[in-house]
């Protein structure tokens, strides 16, 4: 998996160990040194995935090194099939930038923090440009800021059509953020499952000026192999069992600081792994935060038993319910109570709503992916998140007598 990308001038090589050499422009390269960049180098790019496999340490900052690798390539071939004649050479460096630089405002522990009142991390990213030194850096590598910032945060209002091509790139099912992270995590996990043809796909790719990029009948193959190794990753990694219980108990531990004041959002906000648990810990010896053992356990690496499974079930409102965290926190005292045990002992988790569709517009045939000659019918992708989503409820304690009838009654 090597990227052809040749060393402008002014570049430097920054060596990667799953595309090798990546090219940068020296002002960006001075960025990877700011505050705002140190962040992400750390934060884990799959938050507790390292407990279930121990290779998973890869960094938020080391994936975003390889998108704008492979958003320089994918900018360039496009580029030499007609993209140049829409785009401009301060948007190209905008855009290179905002590949570069998507992920700034991400949360510590990867999705964990996703269901609480916070900020889009694409807000937060798109804010962190505008500010120094990245707005200056940006300005030194010919790019502009504010288009930047506008193409990473697809809730900034644009009306010019080069922003837009540029924000359909950053973002969609062949986009360089899914061929990073798919292959990236996939080698430090050490399965076989997200391993993409990157050559394969970026010859089928046809720059289109609404859409980004259309693709040909001929092509299918390569959205369905990104869209199966979408799932699974998902099955095998990113929604593993144990993965989800780590997960649901940072989410518990945060949900119940937010709730009773004892955090604020802004506190979250340029915090990483580390210092998230710096956070729960200092409440913890000043307030009564029982809570904190929820967080504790992940830190420990002392995960809590699931003691009840079961498929998600959309026509169930209980299970509708369970959607709603302070609903799903209710839940969760009343179990426990029933159990004889006390609410921060007991979690639940349901994954969040997700797709494996895809809009990509098949050309000559005149149709979205979903609707071509793909065996990727909606049916067929909505029995992959039928597969996946499963509601799990764990304890501290050793397994419980008539723990999972108990559970039942509830769920």
């Amino acid at each position: 998996m090597r990227l052809a990308i040749p060393a402008a001038k002014n570049s430097i090589a920054i060596r990667d160990p799953l595309w090798k050499h990546i090219y940068m422009e020296e002002s960006l390269r001075e960025a990877l040194l700011s505050p705002q960049f140190m962040r992400l180098s750390r934060i884990l790019q799959l938050g507790p995935a390292h407990l279930v496999y121990p290779g998973a340490t890869h960094t938020r900052a080391a994936h975003s090194i390889g998108v704008y690798g492979i958003a320089c390539q994918l900018l360039e071939l496009l580029c030499s099939r007609g993209a140049d004649s829409w785009t401009s050479v301060s948007g190209r460096a905008s855009f290179r930038a905002a590949a570069l630089f998507h992920d700034l405002g991400h949360f510590p522990y990867t999705h964990s923090l996703k269901e609480l009142p916070l900020a889009d991390h694409e807000e937060l990213s798109a804010q962190a440009v505008l500010l120094e030194p990245l707005c200056s850096c940006i300005t030194r590598s010919g790019g502009d800021p504010q288009q930047t910032a506008a193409i990473i945060n697809q809730n900034i209002p644009i009306k010019d059509l080069e922003t837009l091509f540029f924000r359909n790139l950053l973002s969609g099912v062949l986009d360089p953020d899914k061929i990073d992270y798919l292959n990236r995590d996939a080698y430090y996990c050490g399965v076989p499952y997200g391993v993409q043809d990157t050559d394969y796909i970026f010859a089928q790719l046809i720059p289109d000026r609404e859409r980004g990029v259309v693709l040909h009948s001929s092509a299918l193959m390569a959205v369905e192999n990104v869209l199966f190794s979408k799932y699974l990753m998902y099955r095998s990694v990113y929604w593993h069992r144990q993965v989800r219980v780590a997960t649901a108990l940072m989410k518990k531990a945060v949900f119940a600081a937010l709730e009773r004041k004892l955090l604020s959002a802004e506190q979250l906000y340029h915090v990483d792994d580390r210092g998230i648990h710096v956070l729960l810990s200092q409440i913890a010896s000043k307030k009564k935060f029982p809570e904190y053992e929820c967080a504790r356990s992940v830190q420990n690496g002392s995960l809590y038993k699931i003691i009840y499974e079961v498929p998600f079930n959309a026509s169930d409102k209980r299970h509708l319910a369970l959607e709603n965290l302070r609903a799903r926190t209710d839940i969760e005292i009343q179990i426990a109570a029933r159990l004889g045990i006390e609410p921060h002992q007991l979690v639940i988790d349901i994954p969040e709503r997700i797709s494996f569709e895809s809009s990509l517009w098949i050309y000559n045939e005149h149709v979205p992916f979903m609707k071509s000659s793909t065996v990727f019918s909606s049916e067929t992708v909505a029995s992959f998140t039928g597969v996946l989503r499963k509601i799990r409820c764990a304890v501290a304690l050793p397994y419980l007598q008539q723990a999972e009838t108990v559970v039942a009654d509830f769920i």
